[in-house]
């Protein structure tokens, strides 16, 4: 007697039967989330976020200072002008993609003295509430959490070593100096010692600068929020244009 194929429903059974299409679709869906989770992250950041800006330095800020001619002794107090800015640099991962967040202000000031080959004193005092970047939600988690700008609104630096100059640098020249003074950051004062690079540039001084911060030494909460996650330290970075007084 040959056996019953039809299991009681009148039909007969068909061995490899095809995978009924409402799992086809929800597998289909699964490959594409999969898809999304690690590609969104790398055509957010290599095509839709914004090119993070070059590092400030002399050449960036000599692009936007003023012209004037280079004559006269360079003895006396010159302050901060337009063109002068201050901010932040911090590697971040989102879902294994690298990119770097960089966030500035133009609210910047200060002054330097210069007497014969040495600089004496000089400082200068960085806005914190007007720091922006390309993303509010970053700027957002900067002004909250992370440095707390309505209790610590300010960051600056001030000289504690006079600067030897060696010889004054002439027009055009770029020299870089080791400056020694007190960071302030975040309502906490550490000592630092920084290489900055100098320019004349017509009648204008452009000084531009790094500064390595180790987050937690200045009881600053780690930048990482939601998905993205960034190391334990970034760079405060400056790029200044002094006129004299």
């Amino acid at each position: 007697m040959a056996a019953d194929t039809t299991q009681g429903t009148g039909q007969p059974t068909q061995p490899g039967k095809k995978r009924p299409r409402w799992l086809k679709g929800l597998i289909i869906g699964g490959i594409i989330a999969v898809v999304l989770l690690v590609g969104g992250p790398f055509v957010y950041i290599n095509f839709i976020e914004s090119t993070p800006p070059a590092e400030l330095s002399v050449d960036t800020q000599a692009s936007g200072a003023g012209g004037g001619t280079t004559s006269g002794s360079v003895d006396g107090t010159w302050k901060i002008t337009s063109g002068s800015q201050a901010g932040y640099r911090v590697k971040e991962v989102l879902f294994g993609q690298s990119t770097t967040a960089v966030g500035r202000t133009s609210g910047v000031t200060g002054q330097m003295i210069i007497s014969g080959t040495t600089v004496p004193t000089a400082g200068f005092t960085a806005d914190m509430t007007t720091v922006a970047s390309d993303q509010s939600q970053r700027d957002n988690q900067f002004r909250g959490r992370i440095m707390e700008t309505s209790k610590y609104p300010t960051a600056s630096f001030t000289l504690t070593k006079p600067i030897d100059l060696g010889s004054v640098p002439g027009a055009g020249e770029k020299k870089t100096y080791q400056a020694t003074g007190d960071l302030t950051l975040h309502g906490v004062t550490k000592s630092v010692t920084i290489p900055l690079t100098t320019q004349r540039s017509g009648a204008q001084i452009l000084i531009s600068g790094q500064i390595p911060v180790v987050f937690a030494d200045y009881n600053i909460n780690n930048p990482s929020f939601s998905e993205i996650k960034t190391e334990d330290n970034g760079i405060m970075e400056v790029g200044l244009v002094f006129t004299k007084a």
